[in-house]
């Protein structure tokens, strides 16, 4: 979890001073626990940091799990979980790959500390995990460079000049990438509120980040479906999970 330690404070610190007890071994830390609700909701720093640790000591093996299980074969399920530290960033998590091919999940500090309880981190790491196991990345480069190559030939049948054909090239690869964006982000909340309830967590409690988050509606190519629609579906998971079916 690079870029942690900086946000974790008083946390941290406390944990390196335990670790100095006892002459020749360092005392047993004992387990995380997540940070007792408000009653406005909003966490200290020190909470924020401690719920964030708890998940991810909690779900990180359970999603690792989950990929090894339904990812594609030869997919690398070892997960790293980091932490944005730049200040002023926006609240905000999203998946990649390291330069080794790694699959990268990234928190900002903002969306740490946003999150009320740590059902809602847990969510969000499950949901981001869930784009990886799933492909989306790859999945999303192959839809660009199809809505590419449409751009390319409607502008060689129109004879476009150079640049208005690089532009075009340009709006196709956008529009190819967005046209299975909503499914992509109904599938990773589907697989992703499964992760977080089979980790402990609560999904249905997780989605309280969308009462905070703007509305996208339903645009035309809009990249996220309706937040309604994604707790909805939420919802649908976890029923069909406590009623004991298979999903």
């Amino acid at each position: 979890m690079r870029g942690i330690a900086r946000f974790l404070g008083p946390l941290a610190m406390a944990a390196a001073l335990a670790g100095c007890v006892g002459p020749t071994m360092p005392a047993p830390m004992p387990p995380v626990q997540p940070a007792a609700p408000t009653a406005d909701g909003v966490l200290s720093p020190r909470d924020a940091a401690r719920n964030f640790v708890y998940v991810v000591e909690r779900l990180e093996p359970v999603a690792e799990a989950v990929c090894m299980e339904r990812a594609a074969r030869g997919t690398n399920c070892d997960l790293d979980i980091a932490v944005d530290t730049r200040p002023g960033l926006d609240p905000n998590a999203f998946q990649t790959v390291d330069r080794r091919g790694r699959p990268l999940i990234v928190f900002t500090l903002s969306l740490i500390a946003d999150a009320r309880n740590a059902d809602e981190i847990a969510f969000v790491l499950g949901h981001e995990a869930a784009h990886h196991i799933l492909g989306h990345i790859p999945r999303r480069q192959q839809t660009a460079a199809q809505g590419a190559m449409l751009g390319t030939v409607f502008g060689q049948a129109t004879g476009a000049d150079p640049a208005t054909l690089q532009e075009l090239q340009r709006v196709g690869a956008e529009i190819g990438a967005r046209r299975y964006s909503q499914n992509f982000e109904l599938e990773a909340d589907a697989l992703g509120a499964e992760i977080a309830w089979r980790a402990g967590f609560d999904p249905v409690k997780g989605t309280g980040f969308f009462l905070r988050l703007p509305d996208p509606g339903d645009s035309f190519l809009g990249s996220h479906p309706p937040n309604a629609r994604r707790k909805a579906q939420v919802a649908a998971v976890v029923a069909q999970l406590q009623g004991g079916q298979p999903m």
